[in-house]
């Protein structure tokens, strides 16, 4: 039996499965002064407005930010700014999209064009002139409760290292929780980049197994013609003259787990190797007539299809944490780029001292805009190679969006829902097999549940 989910499985299951719980919302992606402000949310009522100071302190229709967490959503402190106007913005609210309208000082900021109302849509990043940026997503009112995970600071790393507030970085601490108490192999996928490392490492820290080390390889840099002795070990001179004898990673996973990264890159012949031990924990050394039992887990990573691994290995992985790349949880970019620049400014004083005010770096809302509609392919290293060239070549006291930068900066112009019929989107799924990974993307949609969302309203098969 195979127990898949995505990163975002549970914690979006109730969301997937009724519409009418995921709602349009307004995420903070960037903030010119109160930059803690980076991961609240908003939910805009039709005839509401948004502005400086409380929600409540006067008759009007007031709606404010707030710190969604598993079943809570705590009201986040009022927002103070002196430039912001009591009344800056007003909603009319559709199923496709947000009408909003600035009502004070400040106008908006919609791509390079500025104005006093516009229809925001899902995948859009607008702008308080100078103030606020906000992405606009889908959430659940309430985010699903996960078992088993710690509280931890708002918009920073959790205790495992994994950043985000989506309801997708909810969701997957929600798996890792549950996964971590299970003794059945697992199998991370995902794109390059996007973190299957670090969701080993904190299976491995919370199960029974974790006060032991975490034994790491990589298969694809097994040596050709010794891969079953980097897995199984060798005795002395075997298979070749002058030979260490080596336990290999499965004799010294014993009693541990055993992450093997990148398990899509075995031969297919090799991999049925591994069936008796995952069966069974029985293996033998090279040139060795003695059986070895390893009590050891497996969690195996791939950046290929599940389909790409032999069958018989695949089944024997009854575990699986898929993660999408950055395009599925963009309102978490701006948090893993936080991040990214304290690690490294951790390692250089001098980036500290030039790019940061305390603990938040300082970066321009044309950079964060940017990062966040970028279309990644290595996803969050090839984030952290962008901050680093803004880093190298920003010339003020902040990351900037510069000409190096920019040069490097993929946007794809999204399709309004409205703009697909249902020929379209048949067609999408036929050309990719029915992959929606692949189709959501050719059309032009933000996610993978924006086409989830049209294929129920079109009535199209799953």
């Amino acid at each position: 039996m195979v127990f898949e989910t995505t990163i975002d499985g549970p914690a979006r299951k109730k969301a997937d499965d009724d519409d009418d719980v995921a709602r349009l919302c307004f995420v903070v992606v960037w903030a010119s002064e109160d930059r803690d402000r980076v991961g609240e949310v908003l939910f805009p009522e039709e005839g509401s407005v948004f502005g400086r100071g409380p929600v409540e302190d006067d008759g009007e229709r007031r709606v404010g930010l707030l710190r969604q967490e598993p079943e809570k959503n705590a009201r986040a402190a009022a927002l103070e700014s002196p430039y912001l106007s009591r009344r800056a913005l007003a909603f009319a609210e559709t199923s496709d999209a947000i009408d909003i309208e600035a009502l004070g000082k400040k106008g908006l900021r919609l791509g390079d064009a500025e104005m006093r109302s516009a229809t925001i849509r899902e995948g859009d990043v607008f702008e308080i002139d100078g103030l606020y940026a906000f992405y606009c997503t889908r959430r659940p009112t309430f985010l699903p409760e996960a078992h088993g995970v710690s509280r931890k600071r708002f918009g920073h790393a959790d205790e495992h290292g994994i950043v985000g507030e989506s309801p997708s970085a909810w969701g997957l601490r929600a798996s890792v929780a549950f996964f971590a108490k299970r003794n059945a192999h697992v199998l991370v996928t995902g794109p390059s980049g996007t973190g299957k490392e670090l969701v080993a490492q904190a299976i491995h820290r919370l199960s029974t197994r974790g006060k032991k080390e975490l034994v790491s390889r990589n298969a694809a840099t097994f040596p050709s013609g010794l891969i079953d002795a980097e897995l199984f070990g060798n005795l002395a001179n075997y298979p070749n003259a002058g030979m260490p004898e080596r336990p290999g990673i499965i004799g010294q996973a014993d009693g541990s787990t055993l992450f093997l990264d990148e398990i899509g890159e075995l031969p297919a012949d090799l991999q049925a190797h591994l069936l008796r031990v995952l069966d069974s924990g029985e293996y033998q050394r090279l040139g060795d007539s003695r059986r070895r039992i390893a009590d050891f887990r497996l969690v195996a990573a791939t950046n290929r299809s599940v389909e790409d691994l032999k069958e018989d290995v695949a089944a024997r992985l009854g575990l699986r944490v898929h993660l999408p790349g950055l395009d599925e949880r963009r309102e978490d970019i701006p948090l893993l780029a936080r991040h990214l620049l304290l690690r490294a400014a951790a390692r250089d004083p001098q980036m500290k001292e030039r790019f940061f005010e305390g603990d938040e770096p300082r970066l321009d809302a044309d950079l964060v805009r940017a990062l966040v509609l970028h279309e990644y392919g290595t996803h969050v290293r090839e984030l952290e190679g962008l901050l680093w060239k803004s880093a190298a070549t920003s010339r003020a006291d902040r990351l900037e969006l510069t000409k190096d930068v920019a040069k490097l900066i993929k946007t794809t112009v999204r399709a309004a829902p409205r703009e697909l019929a249902a020929e379209d989107i048949r067609g999408a799924l036929a050309k990719h097999a029915g992959v929606k990974d692949k189709a959501w993307r050719e059309l032009g949609l933000p996610s993978r549940h924006a086409l989830h969302r049209l294929m129920k309203k079109m009535n199209i098969p799953e």
